[in-house]
């Protein structure tokens, strides 16, 4: 069965290798294991990375950002941008990789909003205000608890929601998950973030979280990072993975929770990934055994396929602008 990943750092990936003068990164570094799981597409992000790395922020937002056009331009063949409604079905018909261009973390723009126009322009559809630290929109997982959501922050929610762009709330804190659903009037995600009543990490979502993305109409994707999996190393399985999914069913239904692998496979160039990531879920090559877990544990097709992309897909279509 087809799925579409929720979160892939795939520009960061595309940026730190055309730096090295290599290029068509994906076809030829990433294609083989997104055949062999069936992933047919996702939200494919640019971030940056922690503050103490990065010495411009928007120096370094714009290289990735321009890397990642080079990539879409020369392999045409290959991807289906995922820009307006209809899209997203376009591209199961042409067998295209249907990708969600995606912004994690709004650092760069600081507290100039007219950056949102641009992303739009060059055909982004998704944005989290913050990354882990705290910036001029809002406060990240790393950053202080008791701050939330600024007031800038708001108005750059809100003309997320004018743009069609989805709104992302991984990453955010508390106080900033709560401001952002407030403000926002379309559904809002969680692309890859667990159940924190199963694996107590500040990455990872209340039960009163998660039930709120729900009330929007939106959804949460099952994160396999392992150390979000679970505290317990011997629990950081496939296993454990598909028990996040299924608590989350459990509480909110089948039709908002998805799939939102976040596999390191893309951030390192000296590892490959695949220690960071649960054992039997290790990389991309390997996500079909999540549709086989799930079929063990006797959920349906119908609902598998709702979780492996029609979810997505539903929410994604709800925001987006003819």
């Amino acid at each position: 069965m087809k799925i579409f990943d929720g979160h892939a750092d795939i520009w960061f990936d595309v940026a730190s290798k055309r730096k090295k003068g290599l290029e068509n990164i994906v076809k030829n570094y990433h294609y083989d294991r997104f055949n062999a799981g069936k992933i047919m597409g996702g939200i494919f992000v640019a971030y940056l990375d922690d503050e103490s790395v990065v010495v411009d922020d928007e120096k370094e937002m714009m290289y990735m950002v321009n890397s990642a056009m080079h990539e879409l331009r020369e392999n045409q063949d290959l991807f289906n941008i995922i820009k307006n409604q209809g899209d997203f079905n376009r591209g199961l018909v042409s067998e295209k990789m249907n990708v969600l261009m995606g912004i994690e973390g709004l650092r760069a723009i600081k507290e100039n909003l007219d950056w949102l126009d641009t992303f739009y322009a060059l055909g982004f559809r998704h944005a989290s205000l913050t990354w882990n630290e705290q910036n001029a929109l809002a406060t990240g997982a790393r950053g202080d608890e008791n701050r939330g959501i600024t007031p800038l922050g708001i108005e750059a929610v809100k003309k997320l929601n004018r743009l069609g762009m989805v709104v992302d709330v991984s990453h955010a804190n508390e106080k900033s998950f709560w401001g952002i659903y407030e403000a926002s009037s379309k559904p809002i995600i969680a692309s890859h973030s667990n159940a924190r009543s199963l694996c107590d990490h500040v990455r990872n979502l209340r039960d009163e979280q998660i039930r709120a993305i729900a009330e929007t109409g939106g959804l949460v994707g099952a994160v396999a990072f392992k150390g979000f999996v679970s505290a317990n190393k011997e629990e950081q399985t496939l296993s454990k993975y598909v028990d996040h999914i299924d608590h989350m069913v459990d509480l909110v239904g089948v039709k908002h929770v998805g799939i939102g692998f976040d596999f390191c496979e893309y951030l390192h160039d000296d590892r490959d990934g695949r220690d960071m990531n649960p054992l039997g879920l290790e990389d991309a090559s390997k996500a079909q055994d999540v549709i086989a877990e799930l079929r063990k544990r006797g959920y349906k097709e119908e609902d598998i396929r709702k979780i492996a992309y029609e979810n997505f897909m539903r929410v994604i279509e709800n925001t987006l602008i003819k």
